[in-house]
């Protein structure tokens, strides 16, 4: 891996079931400085919780041949639990013509990697209640339809309203949707809309 120790750039060498076999040193910087609490673990646990689903996804595709290379945006999780965005570039290394040997993953980060204000450290943000009633608002739902949806009263609606209005800082529905997008909390190319599990009492 030392021929890719370029500054600022994270190259490592995935197995088919996208457990970190190895890596450069920029990675290792990034993540934790310590290869061996790194290597043996799965890569998506790198990444934010919202970006995890849709990249699984991605390598599902390229694992199974339908692509042999992708590239997307992801939040990383680096040392000490702070966020990142980074471009990630992800190649299939085939063995012959079909098997998949190992999966070969570039990362840069982007707007210069500056650090992210997302929740990371797995907080329990949210009560049942209110992840259900976030992710009717962020599918559009008003009041009535949510009251009848969670069987609460429309009172009881507006009462969890106020608080997550309250616990995410915000003046409005569509700022709480949009803040809760920007942290984290809701899953990224989801729908209908779903709150992260890990942040969920």
């Amino acid at each position: 891996m030392r021929q890719f120790d370029q500054p600022g750039v994270c190259v490592v060498c995935l197995d088919p079931s996208l457990i970190v076999q190895q890596a450069n040193r920029e990675f290792f910087r990034q993540f934790d400085d310590a290869s061996s609490d790194v290597c043996g673990r799965d890569f998506c646990d790198l990444v934010h919780p919202s970006v995890r689903q849709a990249l699984k996804r991605q390598f599902t595709r390229l694992l199974d041949g339908s692509r042999h290379r992708f590239t997307t945006h992801v939040v990383a999780i680096g040392a000490e639990g702070a966020a990142f965005t980074s471009g990630l570039t992800a190649v299939a290394v085939r063995e012959g013509a079909a098997h998949v040997a190992s999966i070969l993953v570039v990362m840069r980060p982007t707007a210069g990697g500056e650090e992210v204000d997302m929740v990371t450290n797995r907080k329990k943000l949210l009560t049942e209640t209110e992840a259900r009633i976030l992710e009717g608002i962020a599918a559009g739902l008003s009041t009535i339809p949510l009251a009848s949806r969670l069987y609460l009263s429309r009172q009881g609606v507006e009462y969890h309203v106020t608080r997550l209005l309250r616990k995410l800082r915000v003046p409005n529905r569509a700022a709480l949707v949009s803040r809760a997008y920007s942290i984290g909390v809701l899953n990224v190319g989801c729908w209908p809309p779903k709150v992260v599990d890990d942040f969920v009492k």
